[in-house]
């Protein structure tokens, strides 16, 4: 990759017009896609399969003839090619940490100035700085989120409070105690802290000092949001992120759409066709992030999204996306996580008295619920209190969210043919 000297200030990246963000997004692919073939294997076989020089490469635009890397694809090449399925580019003894997804896949944390850079940015663009204390309640263990977001937040000048999830009390008293400035988190998992504050007696407004509140990670967030800032008078923001790419793009004060973070690429394309969709159409968010330490170029996100051309009334030049419209496939997105088929096969094959099972997802105020569907082979010497006891945690585990039940159906009331996943929420 090129030398630091360089690259452009990201202050001066975020002002450029959009001819001049194209040919500097044009030079750093090249130098990302000539640095991938040499470091990567994998991803230099990918471009040998397809037939494709990493100089054929001039710009974005010859991204639409290179293969997408999708998240099943991902979590075989980590099988196949293990410990980090040759698209990590130093030895696992460089890296500060390597962070457990589901897969599993083993992510790396990231140590590339120009990831860091990024993160910061979009912190800073959201209204993060010094005299802000955050609670951050994303997830500190396995996952990327929880330190992901921590370390950005102080890279930034803020003071992070990394509570994590859970503990809705003690959060509650914690906010109080250290008049926090900011939470940063789920939206479900806000208004847990929330309720759970009013029947301690607190008055949200007089007794705390948030000023801001980033919350998203799930579906249908905008009706609470709204209600966030008339109820109680604290602004809202968004960002969306991957475990694998890290923060891709974040909302400004315009909140007309994310703009998309600064060296990132983003295209949006038809599932089906995989070529770009239209102006204003919906498809997929495929993803190449400016990384020479993890270089995922066209990283499938499954993601639905649509594209915003039009100038946002902040200034910043950037392009924007649409908040989440939706998911490909069969993956379930549900408080913060995605639930995948791959993850409840392997847990399930454990209990042989089951004949069907399906996960359902509902919501119950402003909290996803997970339910266990389970058939069994027979109800004849099962103790069933201890086997959904069993089913509980060994799902639970697999899937890192806790299973609200274990429903015991009658044979045929899952269809033999049928998602494993399915989602019943009504917003």
């Amino acid at each position: 990759m090129s030398a630091k000297e360089s690259i452009p200030p990201i202050e001066v990246v975020e002002k450029m017009s959009r001819q001049e963000r194209q040919k500097y997004l044009d030079g750093r692919l090249r130098e990302l896609v000539a640095f991938a073939y040499e470091k990567a294997p994998t991803i230099k076989a990918r471009f040998d399969k397809a037939g494709i020089a990493p100089s054929a490469v001039s710009g974005i635009k010859d991204l639409e003839n290179l293969p997408i890397l999708r998240k099943d694809e991902l979590v075989e090449l980590y099988k196949n090619n293990p410990p980090f399925g040759g698209l990590v580019t130093v030895p696992a003894t460089d890296l500060e940490r390597i962070y457990v997804s589901p897969g599993p896949i083993y992510d790396p944390h990231h140590q590339s100035e120009t990831y860091w850079r990024r993160h910061v940015h979009m912190v800073k663009a959201m209204g993060f700085g010094k005299g802000d204390i955050v609670v951050n309640t994303w997830m500190y263990n396995l996952v990327p989120a929880g330190l992901l977001i921590d370390e950005s937040l102080r890279r930034a000048g803020a003071t992070v409070i990394p509570m994590g999830v859970g503990n809705t009390e003690l959060q509650v008293q914690v906010m109080h105690h250290l008049k926090a400035t900011v939470f940063y988190g789920t939206t479900s998992f806000f208004m847990n802290i929330i309720n759970k504050a009013e029947e301690m007696g607190f008055d949200v407004r007089k007794d705390f000092n948030l000023r801001l509140v980033v919350i998203g990670g799930e579906m249908g967030g905008g009706p609470i949001r709204k209600m966030v800032e008339e109820k109680y008078g604290i602004a809202t923001a968004d960002a969306y992120g991957t475990a694998d790419v890290g923060m891709i793009a974040f909302e400004c004060s315009a909140k007309n759409g994310m703009h998309i973070a600064e060296d990132i690429i983003i295209e949006i394309i038809s599932y089906e066709t995989e070529k770009p969709v239209g102006p204003g159409e919906v498809g997929e968010v495929v993803v190449t992030p400016i990384d020479e330490t993890y270089p995922l170029i066209r990283f499938g996100t499954g993601d639905l999204a649509g594209l915003i051309e039009e100038p946002c009334p902040c200034g910043r030049s950037a392009l924007r996306i649409t908040r989440l419209l939706g998911r490909v496939g069969d993956a379930v997105r549900t408080r913060g996580m995605f639930i995948h088929p791959r993850q409840l096969g392997p847990a399930m094959a454990k209990f042989s008295q089951v004949a069907q099972y399906q996960a359902v997802v509902t919501r119950h105020g402003h909290r996803d619920e997970l339910t266990l569907k389970v058939e069994l082979e027979t109800e004849k010497g099962i103790d069933k209190e201890k086997l959904a006891k069993e089913l509980n945690k060994v799902v639970s585990d697999a899937v890192r969210i806790k299973v609200d039940r274990v429903e015991f159906v009658a044979k045929g009331v899952i269809p033999e043919l049928h998602k494993l996943i399915v989602d019943e929420r009504v917003y």
